[in-house]
C-alpha cells in the first residue's frame, strides 16, 4: 500500500441553510460514519447531528483558528482517517474557511471530495428572475465603503448577474453602496430561504432601499443584481475626460482610491501609469 493509499480523504459536506429535510441521505450517513467532524460552530452542528441522532466527535475550525487548526486537521488525515468539514449552512469553503483547509489538504497531496447539497446564493438564482447563463458571485463587501466601492467598480462592466450576501442590520447601508457603485439597477433580495417565512423582494434597488428604510430587514439575504447593459451602464468611453488628472479625479469621486484610480486612467487613456503619476504631480505643484 502506498503512501497515498494511507491517507484519509477531506469531505467537504453541505448542510441545510434552513429546512433540515434538505440534508442528503448520504451527508447523513457520512457524518455518521466518520470518527471526526470538522465545524465552524460546535454548537450549531451539534444541533443539527442530534436532530439525526449522530454521535460523531466535534471539533472547530472557523476563520480565528484556520491557520493553527488547520495543519492539525492535515495530520490527522494524513494519518489515514477521513475527515467532514461542515459550515453553519451552505456549502463549506463559501464564505467560510473550508476553502483554506481544502487548499492545505490538496496541498499534501490528499483527496479532497464533496457531499453536495444547499448553497444559498444559487438557491436565490434560480428562483430570482434575473439571468442564470452568466452569473458570479461576490458573497459579502468589505466593511469600508471606500473597499466596497472598489469592489463594485471592478464587477460594474460584468454582463451576468452579480449574487451578494448580506446580513439584515448591514442591508440598507449595501443597497445604497450598491446604487452608487452599480446604478440603479433591476435587484431581487431573498431571505429566510427553504424557511417558514422566505420571501422574495424583486424591483430597482432604489425601489428596494425605499422599502426597507419603512420596514426593518429580517433574517439573512441573497442580493441579486442584474448585469450590466447598455442602460445600466449608459456611460461610453468618449465622453469620459480626455485629461488624465481630470479622469483620475472623477474615478476618485467614485470611490476608488488614488493607486486604484491611477491605474484605470492609464487603462482607459492608453497612458503609463507614470504618466499620469507625473501629470498628478504637476497638477498639485501649480
Amino acid at each position: 500500500m502506498t503512501t497515498e493509499e494511507k491517507k484519509g480523504t477531506l469531505y467537504l459536506c453541505a448542510t441545510p441553510i434552513g429546512n433540515l429535510e434538505d440534508m442528503t441521505y448520504r451527508a447523513v450517513r457520512m457524518l455518521g460514519e466518520v470518527d471526526l467532524i470538522a465545524a465552524e460552530d460546535t454548537r450549531h452542528t451539534r444541533q443539527l447531528l442530534t436532530h439525526f441522532d449522530i454521535h460523531t466527535k466535534l471539533t472547530s475550525y472557523h476563520e480565528h483558528n484556520k491557520f493553527t487548526k488547520g495543519p492539525e486537521l492535515i495530520e490527522y488525515l494524513q494519518q489515514g482517517h477521513d475527515l467532514v468539514c461542515v459550515s453553519d449552512a451552505g456549502l463549506p469553503g463559501i464564505c467560510d474557511p473550508g476553502s483554506h483547509l481544502a487548499e492545505l489538504a490538496i496541498a499534501a497531496g490528499i483527496r479532497v471530495s464533496p457531499l453536495p447539497g444547499c448553497n444559498a446564493g444559487l438557491s436565490a438564482l434560480i428562483c430570482s428572475g434575473l439571468d442564470t447563463t452568466l452569473f458570479t458571485f461576490v458573497g459579502f463587501l468589505p466593511k469600508t465603503a471606500k473597499k466596497q466601492q472598489e469592489t463594485l467598480a471592478r464587477v460594474k462592466g460584468y454582463e451576468g448577474t452579480l449574487i451578494f450576501y448580506e446580513a439584515p442590520h448591514h442591508l440598507k447601508a449595501t443597497l445604497k453602496q450598491l446604487e452608487v457603485g452599480l446604478g440603479n439597477r433591476r435587484a431581487v433580495l431573498g431571505r429566510e430561504l427553504t424557511k417558514k417565512f422566505e420571501e422574495f423582494r424583486r424591483g430597482s434597488l432604489q425601489e428596494l432601499l425605499a422599502y426597507y428604510q419603512e420596514n426593518d430587514p429580517r433574517g439573512e439575504y441573497v442580493i441579486l443584481v442584474e448585469g450590466a447593459s447598455e442602460e445600466s451602464c449608459p456611460v461610453e468611453e468618449d465622453t469620459l475626460p480626455k485629461d488624465p488628472v481630470r479622469l483620475c479625479q472623477q474615478l476618485m469621486a467614485d470611490g476608488l482610491d488614488k493607486k486604484s484610480a491611477m491605474r484605470e486612467t492609464a487603462k482607459k487613456l492608453g497612458l503609463s501609469r507614470r504618466d499620469v503619476y507625473q501629470a498628478l504631480l504637476a497638477e498639485d505643484a501649480e
